[in-house]
């Protein structure tokens, strides 16, 4: 059965760290690209970062580039996004999405996991 599995959000005081994972099963996650995705309340989801299927290539949201980092371990199915230098505004549910590219999920196409919250507070 296809699904995607976020874990490893939390409560951390700003400055603080936190890896999150997203995790395939049923499908081989190495033939696709992988995209993090954050909504806060009240506001629009938006692109974190993507890994190419390959891991080649990677981009990030201007908002977290410098602080996040993604990576892929084809072998053990998963993806992962380091968040380092978290602030109060990092603050969303964190959601994993595959498609065939990084550019068909930031058009919004792909397939979703179930999110893991992340708070960023004092």
């Amino acid at each position: 059965q296809f699904q995607l599995a976020e874990s490893g959000g939390g409560l951390v005081q700003p400055g603080g760290s936190l890896r999150l994972s997203c995790a395939a099963s049923g499908f081989a996650l190495g033939y696709y690209a992988v995209g993090w995705f954050r909504q806060a309340p009240g506001k629009e989801r938006e692109g974190v970062s993507c890994i190419s299927s390959r891991g080649n290539s990677t981009n990030y949201a201007d908002s977290v580039k410098g602080r996040f980092t993604i990576s892929r371990d084809n072998a053990n199915n998963t993806v992962y996004l380091q968040m380092n230098s978290l602030k109060p505004e990092d603050t969303a549910i964190y959601y994993c999405a595959v498609a065939g590219t990084c550019r068909a999920l930031l058009s919004g196409f792909g397939s979703w996991g179930q999110g893991t919250q992340v708070t960023v507070s004092s």
